[in-house]
């Protein structure tokens, strides 16, 4: 899959409106009971930008980005201000905010993810698209410093420069970017002055990476 690792312009995704879909198959039995089943293992971001854009110069800038993703043809990095830290959206990351793994003693790489719940019942998300310069993270009870670990921007790993013993917790607190396609290859700008100009909404969706 083509993925550009730009981002979004922050500015351009005032507005958004968007969330989290699922997919369910339910079949009814002659009973009354159901069977319920789902084919994805994670849930799917969808979004409506541009309700922000109110500028000739901003809806120039949108265009630009989407003429430079080629329409839906290439991914690229959004930050969904709703979904952006490890933490809640008023806190700060920090090291110990989501639980990675736990050392055997051997194993260096642990992927970044993000827990919507708790308990065994928990949706872990992968988290491929860390900001660059947001990761923190600590072994047990105690914080890494910068040259004892690594971080992988584009795929999410993290990789550490020496494995935790047996048993000990891996966690991490950082901030992400979304990856998403433009779900449309048409963008529509309206002139309502000489320098203002409204942008109809435009549909992104999550990727897989």
């Amino acid at each position: 899959m083509s993925f550009h690792e730009a981002r979004l312009p922050a500015r351009l995704g005032f507005g958004t409106t968007g969330g989290v879909e699922r997919r369910t198959e339910i079949v009814t039995l002659a009973s009354g009971f159901e069977q319920r089943s789902t084919p994805w293992s994670q849930g799917r971001r969808r979004y409506l930008i541009g309700a922000g854009v109110r500028s000739l110069d901003d809806a120039a800038t949108l265009v630009a980005f989407f003429e430079a993703r080629r329409g839906r043809l290439h991914g690229f990095r959004f930050k969904d201000f709703s979904d952006f830290k490890s933490c809640a959206p008023s806190g700060a990351p920090a090291a110990g905010d989501q639980l990675l793994g736990v050392g055997d003693g051997t194993r260096t790489q642990f992927h970044l993810v993000k827990a919507y719940g708790e308990g065994p019942g928990a949706a872990l998300r992968p988290i491929a698209k860390p900001a660059p310069g947001t990761v923190k993270v600590q072994v047990g009870a105690v914080a890494l410093g910068v040259g004892a670990f690594s971080v992988d921007a584009v795929t999410g790993m993290v990789t550490l420069a020496a494995a935790p013993a047996a048993g000990a917790e891996v966690r991490a607190g950082f901030e992400f970017d979304t990856p998403v396609r433009f779900d449309s290859d048409r963008i529509e700008v309206t002139l309502e002055g000489f320098d203002a100009g409204r942008v109809v909404a435009v549909p992104l969706i999550e990727v897989r990476v």
